[in-house]
């Protein structure tokens, strides 16, 4: 057996035995009903009232992805980008990889870069580290994703790592850690290299509001806070607009706010829902915003209130806009799979 291997089913083994004491201390609990989930909608397990709202029929869902928390799209190939989580850090590490989906949900590549095994990624020229993927963005034919180094144990501290992948040849493009955070969760890159990354901090209302950042990674790799705290609530994700603002949407309300680069509040608009995690901004100034708590996606025209176009999709993460298709490709990155929503 491969030492990663073994590691790994020692480290299931563990957990496996700390939850079997927890559960020995707990109070044994009543007969609890057996029941199986709602199809597509929500909620997502059946209500004691019954109460349950289809998922709009405009809406497609496909699966071949595992945990993919966002995508990008590539008018190169033609293709839907999708990083996959994969299991934690504390399970197994480097274990990630990246799949390519046609416009109607079809797998193009089931595994791109990432087809090795863990044990195997070492012995790579370049060697690839790849593990826990989430927010992503394709510019000047490379692959940069949020990534996460770190969190094998309790004594184990996470880092931040922006990691960068050829998109000719899918081999590592390099990196930048950020030791000052924990973890990024959507991320939008300028034309020159410039990274936005967004922390979403902790919510309730005795929150911190200093773990609501937003950070800004020069093409050198300097990594600073952009925004922190008010008028941040939560922020989740990141996108540019036309004239190279910053706009990003919150968790925390239905607030989406438009920075200058020089970091001056531009803009206040709302969608529809709060609990937001999906932006997409047009040429036009036109914003979708995916609500993954409620379900939702809000359609936000310029000087005009926001309107939902979609409705009930169970855990709508990261977007991202297929020109290709005129349509929006959704994660839903608790249900493996993506939700496709043609635009007229």
């Amino acid at each position: 057996m491969k030492p990663a291997m073994s590691q790994a089913i020692a480290a299931l083994c563990a957990s496996a035995l700390s939850v079997v004491a927890v559960l020995a201390q707990a109070p044994a609990a009543g007969p609890q009903p057996f029941f199986v989930g709602n199809r597509l909608g929500m909620p997502i397990n059946p209500a004691a009232d019954g109460a349950f709202e289809p998922m709009s029929t405009n809406v497609k869902v496909y699966g071949a992805v595992f945990s993919a928390e966002s995508c990008s799209y590539d008018p190169v190939r033609n293709v839907i980008v999708v990083p996959n989580r994969s299991v934690g850090q504390n399970v197994q590490t480097n274990n990630a990889w990246i799949s390519f989906l046609n416009h109607d949900g079809s797998v193009h590549t089931a595994r791109w870069v990432g087809i090795q095994a863990p044990a195997d990624r070492a012995a790579l020229n370049p060697p690839l580290v790849f593990n826990e993927p989430s927010g992503s963005d394709i510019i000047n034919n490379t692959f940069y994703v949020s990534d996460r180094d770190g969190g094998t144990s309790a004594t184990d501290p996470l880092v931040a790592v922006i990691r960068k992948f050829n998109m000719q040849t899918g081999a590592p493009a390099g990196e930048v850690k950020v030791p000052g955070s924990t973890g990024f969760n959507d991320i939008e890159v300028a034309a020159d290299g410039t990274i936005y990354a967004t922390v979403t901090g902790a919510g309730g209302p005795t929150a911190d509001p200093n773990s609501w950042q937003i950070w800004k990674i020069t093409p050198a790799g300097q990594a600073s806070i952009f925004k922190q705290g008010a008028p941040l609530r939560q922020p989740n994700g990141i996108a540019f607009d036309a004239q190279g603002n910053i706009v990003v949407i919150m968790i925390g309300n239905n607030e989406v706010l438009t920075f200058s680069p020089a970091g001056q509040l531009l803009k206040t608009e709302h969608a529809v829902q709060a609990g937001n995690d999906g932006l997409v901004v047009m040429p036009d100034g036109t914003k979708y915003v995916s609500s993954v708590q409620l379900g939702g996606v809000s359609r936000i025209r310029p000087g005009q209130p926001a309107e939902l176009i979609a409705r009930n999709i169970p855990n709508p993460a990261s977007m991202c806009y297929d020109s290709g298709a005129n349509q929006l490709v959704i994660p839903m990155n608790a249900n493996n799979a993506l939700a496709f929503i043609p635009l007229n």
